[in-house]
C-alpha cells in the first residue's frame, strides 16, 4: 500500500492511469453566458443578475468574463446571436483566460438541436460545459446528460410556442374587445399619443398609459383624397403621380422619424395601394393582418437557423374590432368600394388591365397632359390615352388595346387622334362665359350654395360637451372609490372614461377655424381676375389640370363627327374640332 493509503496508486502511475474527478473545481475559470428573453420583454439588467447567480452556484466565484444577448431570440442559431457568437470565436484563442463556459438556465440558451450542434466544438477546443439543470459539468460520455441536454432544447422550442400562442391569444383579446392600438408605426392619416393609464396595475403604478390613434388632420385629407381619386377610377400610378405633383410629403417624409427606414423620396404606386387595403381607416381597430413565418436561411444548411419574413396572414387570423376604436377617415361603405374595386381589376388579368381606366401618370416629369383620364372616345365609351408627338400633345384611341370579341372592333378606326389644342381654347371660352356680367350672378349664387357649410363653432361646442362629460364620470368613478366601491371594479369604465377625454381633448385641440367665402369677396376675385378664358388659357398646364379636375370636366369625343360634347358637373356644350377650329 502506498503512503496516501491507495492500493492502486502505485499501480495506476505505473499504468499511466488517471481517475478523474467529476466535481473538482481546481484551476477551472468560467466564462458566463445568458439570453434576455425577447417574448416577455424582461429587464435586461434584473434577467442578467438572477441567471448570473445561478451560474455562481456551481463556480464558486471563479467568473472571470461575461457573454449577454439582449434581444437575441433563443431560435436563432449560437453562431448568428453577437454575444454567444463572440464566446465561439473567443473559444479558439488559446490565451482565451477560460477553460469552461457556465450557463444561467439551459432552456434560454439552447433552442431545438442547439446544443448538439456546439457541444463538440466546445470538446474541440477544451471547453467545459456546466449547466443548472444537470446539476454541474455536462459529460459528453454520459447518455443521461445526452438525453437530458436533447429535453431541454425540445422544452425551450415548446415554451417559446406557448409564449407565442398565449401572447397573440392576449393581443387578439384586446382588440376584439377593446380596440387597443397594439404598437408599432400609426397608418398615414394617425398620430399616437397617451391614452388612460395603463390597464395592468403594476404598469399604471409605473406611469405608463396606453397608446391611442387621434387624426392627424392635413394627412388625413390626402387619405380622403385618394379614396376619392381611386373611386374615380384613377389608378394609384395616376395618384401618386398626382400627390407628388401637388408637393404633397410622402408618408416617409412626413413623419421621417418614425420612417427612418425609407427614403421619402415621394409617393409610390405600392405607397396608395398601401393605403387602400388598410381597413383602419373605417375607425375600426384590425390586427393580424401580416404574421411572422421563419424560413430556413439556408435549405441546404438547417443548422444555419431561420429567418423572419413577413407575409399576409391568413383571413381567419384577422381580426376586428366590435366597435370604433379611433376616428374614422374614410366610411366602411366607401372602404368596401374601394376593395371590391381593386379586387374586380386584379381579376381580370392582362386582358382585365387592359379595359380599365386609362388614368396612368406620362413617364416624363416634364411634361403635362390637361386633360388626361377627361376624355372619352364615343364609339368604345373608353378613355383616351394622352401622347406627345413632334411637340404636339394628344389623346388617342387605339383598335388593339379592345378586348377580343368586342362588338366595336369592325367600326373602330385603327387609331382615333384628338390634338389638345383643338380643344383648349375652345373649352376655356367656354368656361369664361359662366363669369361674364350675364351670367356672373347665377355662377357666384351656386359657387355660395356649393361650399361645404362646416359649423365649425359647433364642432367646437361638441367636443367641449364630450370632454365635460367624460370629466363628470371621472368625477363620479373617484366618488365611487372615496365611498368605499372595489378600485377593480371600476378600472375598465375609469379606462374607457380617460380614453373619452383624451380623444375628446385632441379634436378640440384640432379643430379648425375657418369660415365660408362671402360673395363680396368672390365678386372681387372675379373682378382682379379679369377676362376668365385669357387667364385659363395663359395658365400654367398644372393650374389648367387641377381645374379641370375640380370641375369633373368629361369629354365624349365621336371621331366620325369630328365632335366633341363637354360636361361640367350637369352643363353641357358642343364644341367642334373640325380642321382644329
Amino acid at each position: 500500500m502506498s503512503a496516501d493509503g491507495s492500493e492502486w496508486s502505485t499501480l495506476d502511475g505505473l499504468l499511466g492511469i488517471t481517475i478523474e474527478d467529476v466535481g473538482r473545481l481546481e484551476d477551472v475559470l468560467f466564462a458566463f453566458y445568458g439570453r434576455c428573453s425577447t417574448e416577455d420583454n424582461q429587464d435586461p439588467e434584473t434577467s442578467y443578475a438572477w441567471q448570473y447567480g445561478n451560474g455562481e452556484k456551481f463556480t464558486l466565484g471563479k467568473i472571470v468574463t461575461s457573454y449577454f444577448d439582449v434581444g437575441q431570440s433563443r431560435s436563432v442559431p449560437w453562431h448568428r446571436r453577437t454575444e454567444a457568437g463572440r464566446l465561439l470565436a473567443d473559444m479558439k484563442n488559446p490565451n482565451r483566460g477560460w477553460t469552461a463556459v457556465v450557463v444561467g438556465e439551459g432552456t434560454r440558451c439552447w433552442f431545438g438541436n442547439q446544443f448538439s450542434l456546439v457541444a463538440p466544438l466546445f470538446r474541440t477546443y477544451g471547453v467545459e460545459i456546466w449547466v443548472p439543470e444537470l446539476g454541474g459539468r455536462y459529460d459528453p460520455f454520459n447518455p443521461s446528460h445526452n438525453m437530458l441536454m436533447s429535453m431541454l432544447g425540445g422544452m425551450s422550442e415548446s415554451e417559446r410556442q406557448h409564449v407565442q400562442k398565449r401572447t397573440r391569444a392576449g393581443m387578439d383579446a384586446q382588440v376584439l374587445n377593446e380596440g387597443r392600438h397594439q404598437g408599432g408605426r400609426a397608418p398615414y392619416g394617425y398620430i399616437t399619443v397617451d391614452g388612460p393609464p395603463h390597464p395592468n396595475p403594476s404598469r399604471a403604478s409605473a406611469g405608463l398609459k396606453l397608446r391611442i390613434l387621434i387624426l392627424d388632420e392635413p394627412a388625413a385629407d390626402v387619405v380622403r383624397r385618394i379614396f376619392r381619386e381611386y373611386l374615380q377610377d384613377r389608378g394609384a400610378r395616376a395618384i401618386a403621380a398626382g400627390l407628388n405633383r401637388d408637393g404633397i410629403l410622402c408618408p416617409s417624409a412626413h413623419h421621417p422619424g418614425q420612417n427612418s427606414h425609407r427614403s421619402g423620396d415621394g409617393w409610390q404606386a405600392s405607397t396608395v395601394r398601401a393605403i387602400l387595403e388598410n381597413p383602419r381607416y373605417t375607425g375600426y381597430a384590425v390586427f393580424g393582418r401580416w404574421s411572422k413565418h421563419e424560413e430556413l436561411l439556408d435549405p441546404d444548411d438547417v443548422a444555419a437557423g431561420h429567418v423572419v419574413r413577413f407575409k399576409r396572414a391568413n383571413q381567419d387570423r384577422i381580426v376586428r374590432s366590435r366597435r370604433p376604436a379611433h376616428p374614422a377617415i374614410v366610411s366602411v361603405e366607401t372602404f368596401t368600394q374601394a376593395y371590391l374595386t381593386r379586387r374586380r381589376k386584379a381579376a381580370g388579368g392582362h386582358q382585365g388591365q387592359a379595359r380599365l381606366e386609362r388614368t396612368r401618370a406620362t413617364t416624363s416629369s416634364n411634361r403635362w397632359y390637361p386633360l388626361r383620364g377627361c376624355i372619352r372616345c364615343e364609339l368604345c365609351n373608353r378613355k383616351m390615352e394622352a401622347t406627345a408627338k413632334a411637340n404636339q400633345i394628344y389623346y388617342r384611341c387605339r383598335v388593339r388595346t379592345l378586348v377580343p370579341g368586342s362588338p366595336v372592333l369592325d367600326t373602330h378606326p385603327i387609331t382615333v387622334n384628338l390634338r389638345q389644342t383643338a380643344l383648349l381654347g375652345p373649352l376655356n371660352r367656354w368656361i369664361g362665359t359662366v363669369f361674364d356680367p350675364t351670367h356672373r350672378a347665377d355662377t357666384i349664387a351656386q359657387l355660395i350654395d356649393a361650399q361645404e357649410t362646416v359649423d365649425y363653432e359647433q364642432q367646437r361646442r361638441a367636443a367641449k360637451q364630450r370632454l365635460a362629460d367624460a370629466e363628470t364620470k371621472l368625477r363620479r368613478h373617484q366618488a365611487a372609490i372615496e365611498a368605499g366601491i372595489e378600485p377593480a371594479a371600476l378600472v375598465d369604465a375609469i379606462n374607457s372614461a380617460q380614453m373619452d377625454r383624451t380623444i375628446a381633448q385632441a379634436e378640440l385641440d384640432t379643430i379648425t377655424t375657418l369660415q365660408p367665402i362671402e360673395a363680396s369677396e368672390l365678386e372681387r376675385m372675379i373682378d382682379g381676375l379679369g377676362d376668365i378664358s385669357e387667364v385659363l388659357s395663359a395658365g400654367s398646364p398644372a393650374d389648367q389640370t387641377a381645374l379641370y379636375q375640380a370641375l369633373q370636366v368629361e369629354i365624349r369625343y365621336n371621331p366620325e363627327r369630328k365632335r366633341a360634347t363637354v360636361s361640367v358637373q350637369g352643363p353641357v356644350v358642343n364644341v367642334c374640332v373640325r380642321r382644329g377650329t
